[in-house]
């Protein structure tokens, strides 16, 4: 996988006791095409895809696994036995091309943020996948899982939104008992953000 850049705009996160424990916040992204940069295991069954070995940014291991034209996406040592790798959305959707937002705390990452390929109802009687949709994701130490949503097509400002779904949230949150948040609008008769097929 190519690291494409490291930026940026560091935000300062203070606690609420001392300046001390405030960290930089900021990105790095590297580009992910799932057919080319990652090691595949072709799936047993008709609608068994398969799953997919990579390796994200500073080395991390990822793991995507794909069936019934959904996919799952994970991270970490143990990234297929995590809760994040039984989590989709529930219409059709894939990530098998595209780059990651890895956000970043003094230089480590805690959270991702990643552009899914969704089908609208609109698009359920012709081939195309027009919707988009962020996903934020927590990673380790700690449970990875889904964090929260974003309509990239409702809303202008869609990345900033998953930063601060990532930001405020993704490392207090806690798998299975926190409910994913959902940011900004949502495109009219569409549920993206459902976790359950």
């Amino acid at each position: 996988m190519n690291r494409i850049a490291c930026c940026c705009l560091p935000l300062v996160v203070a606690s609420g006791f001392a300046s001390a424990a405030a960290q930089d916040i900021s990105s790095a992204y590297t580009k992910l095409d799932v057919r080319r940069d990652c090691a595949h295991r072709p799936g047993n069954a008709v609608e068994d895809y398969g799953d997919w070995r990579c390796k994200g940014y500073a080395g991390m291991p990822m793991w995507l696994g794909a069936g019934d034209q959904r996919m799952y996406v994970s991270f970490g040592s143990k990234a297929k036995d995590e809760p994040a790798a039984g989590e989709t959305l529930a219409p059709f959707n894939d990530f098998y091309k595209g780059v990651v937002e890895w956000r970043l705390a003094d230089g480590r990452p805690f959270a991702t943020i990643m552009r899914w390929n969704v089908k609208r109802a609109a698009d359920m009687e012709n081939r195309e996948v027009r919707g988009r949709a962020l996903v934020v994701t927590r990673l380790p130490p700690g449970a990875v899982c889904h964090v929260g949503y974003v309509d990239a097509l409702a809303n202008p400002s869609a990345n900033a939104l998953a930063r601060e779904i990532a930001d405020k949230h993704a490392r207090d949150f806690a798998c299975g008992k926190d409910r994913p948040i959902v940011l900004g609008k949502i495109t009219p008769g569409e549920d993206f953000f459902s976790t359950k097929p």
